[in-house]
């Protein structure tokens, strides 16, 4: 829960899990297998575990105190909800007093950013009380593409594409909406205050975006799920198999790369495990990481 100031914004980190998700053949179909043992020596063990081939990944929350705000970064996997993933499934965590540790109650969240709508991303919008799920942060706006909510609202008909993030909709979305404290926002940005935008960057679902911060001379950009591996900083056209329109993700993905390249700007994705953000650089066309975040695990 190490934390780090961009600026005049605090950043926190609150990992809520760490561990394997699956295999990389089938998460990631199309990198070779001979890229990954290519790069195993510094990808393992916490981006990959090189004896089992599974990709290693982390769900957390990036806390950030701006504009005397409170603003979360996802919402992980929540607790007590159904899911086809067994890391998701009923998963029963301590990420509220997760939370805790670094100062944070729920009553003291001012905004909640969904980088988009997987289930991963938004359990903790809600919680459980007396069999309703109820927004868990009560004081909070929660910002939510217009994108991302119309493609997979019920009243739209069935999303094309993996319906247990429908079912997420109804327990971790739609109730935000409902208690009126959802912010659709349109277009290809939303400013949040004067160090903070969020930026749409499809491909991964309709409605994917980057947090983009700017503050003093410092820089980040967080990516959500536009990059899931650090591989990707590097192998911009490989995209992950659960992504909406791949085609689309990976140039969103090298776009969101040679903006961070161009303003010297820390790459923050969603699921990075050890460091869990890093500056690229990009030389003769091709991209590298020049250096590790001062972060680690919880």
């Amino acid at each position: 829960m190490k934390k780090m100031i961009l600026g005049n914004v605090e950043v926190s980190r609150v990992v809520e899990y760490h561990g394997a998700f699956g295999t990389t053949d089938v998460l990631f179909p199309s990198v070779p297998g001979e890229l990954w043992r290519r790069h195993e020596s510094w990808l393992a063990p916490n981006f990959l575990n090189a004896e089992t081939g599974e990709w290693q990944s982390s769900v957390q929350t990036w806390v950030l105190r701006s504009a005397g705000r409170t603003v979360l970064v996802d919402t992980g996997l929540g607790s007590d909800k159904s899911s086809d993933v067994e890391v998701s499934d009923k998963h029963d965590g301590d990420f509220l007093d997760r939370l805790a540790a670094v100062g944070v109650r729920p009553e003291d969240v001012d905004l909640v950013v969904n980088t988009h709508l997987h289930d991963d991303h938004v359990g903790w919008n809600t919680r459980l009380v007396d069999g309703e799920w109820v927004p868990t942060f009560p004081n909070a706006r929660y910002l939510i593409s217009r994108a991302d909510f119309d493609f997979w609202h019920p009243a739209n008909g069935p999303a094309p594409r993996f319906a247990d993030t429908g079912a997420k909709f109804n327990d971790s979305v739609l109730p935000v909406h409902q208690a009126g404290q959802a912010v659709l926002w349109e277009g290809d940005s939303h400013r949040i205050d004067e160090d903070l935008v969020l930026e749409l960057a499809p491909g991964h679902t309709p409605g994917s975006a980057v947090l983009r911060l700017e503050s003093g001379t410092d820089r980040a950009l967080f990516v959500g799920d536009v990059i899931h591996t650090p591989l990707q900083m590097i192998e911009p056209d490989h995209d992950i198999c659960l992504s909406e329109d791949q085609a689309e993700a990976a140039r969103s993905r090298r776009r969101v790369l040679e903006q961070a390249a161009a303003t010297n700007s820390l790459v923050v994705p969603a699921h990075l495990g050890g460091a869990g953000a890093a500056e690229v650089v990009k030389s003769n066309g091709a991209f590298s990481i020049r250096r590790w975040a001062p972060l680690s695990d919880a």
